[in-house]
């Protein structure tokens, strides 16, 4: 079974037009190895020219919403700061939630440690309230070494998401869930993830744009955390086969996804056929 034909074989659900607000996974849906997939543009357009509510989600914490903003545009994608929101930004909001203007020991880059200090957190590793891990190019034995000592002294333990590698040009990187995972094992404690594919990441932003799940769609390439995440969260789902999921892979989770579309050109497509 082609990818095309797999496509095809799943029922349409809900049309594009029928969607308030989308929140947007961005690798393998608006890029794929720094260049735009095909559609991408157009849907954003449209979007912004209905002024329609979107989001665009990462699970990357590495960088700040101007950061990833400047980096999209280097890719060929529009996509204004205010348009972003990232795991960073969540768990920031989570501990916000949890405990304000607490501390925390951050093993982390620019990304996370400017949510933190913008909610008014303090960064510190004298007696902090959490000790929080994210993204880095930069992990030091020393800084894994301290998490590992505050956590086994019962400091909470939060990890910015699970994802256990990232991407690059010469192949995969240890990601935050291969850290944390370092962590667990030497402490036998385990994080609390607050990114996808927990659906409190998907809250906090719909929270962001004061919009509701029922009229809400999460449009991902990835059943393990995009669409079990949005599912979770009560949204429509849909899965695009412009990243690393094909449909016969998607056939094998217990769970389904709302639609699966080729690429968001199939979406801009309905949303250009609107009134």
């Amino acid at each position: 079974m082609t990818a095309a034909r797999g496509a095809h074989s799943w029922p349409k659900v809900t049309n594009a037009r029928e969607i308030d607000s989308w929140l947007i996974d961005m690798d393998g849906v608006l890029v794929r190895e720094n260049h735009p997939i095909e559609g991408a543009n157009r849907f954003l357009e449209l979007l912004r020219s209905t002024d329609t509510p979107f989001l665009v989600l990462t699970n990357n914490s590495m960088f700040t919403r101007r950061d990833l903003s400047a980096r999209l545009k280097w890719s060929g994608i529009d996509v204004p700061e205010d348009h972003i929101w990232t795991s960073a930004l969540a768990t920031a909001v989570f501990l916000d939630a949890q405990r304000p203007n607490g501390s925390a020991f951050v093993i982390g880059e620019v990304g996370l440690t400017t949510a933190l200090h913008e909610v008014g957190y303090t960064l510190s590793e004298n007696d902090p309230d959490y000790v929080v891990i994210g993204e880095t190019r930069n992990y030091s034995f020393e800084g894994i070494t301290k998490a590992i000592r505050l956590v086994a002294e019962g400091r909470r333990f939060i990890a910015t998401n699970p994802d256990p590698t990232g991407p690059s040009v010469e192949g995969p990187l240890p990601a935050t869930g291969a850290v944390a995972a370092l962590i667990s094992k030497a402490t036998g404690k385990e994080p609390y993830f607050v990114g996808k594919p927990n659906p409190l990441m998907i809250r906090s932003a719909l929270r962001e744009l004061n919009a509701h799940s029922e009229t809400t769609a999460m449009v991902g390439d990835r059943m393990d955390t995009d669409i079990v995440a949005g599912l979770e969260a009560g949204l429509h789902t849909v899965l695009v086969l412009s990243g690393v999921s094909d449909a016969d892979a998607a056939l094998q989770y217990p769970f389904k996804p709302s639609r699966v579309v080729a690429s968001v050109d199939v979406l801009a497509g309905e949303l250009e056929e609107a009134p």
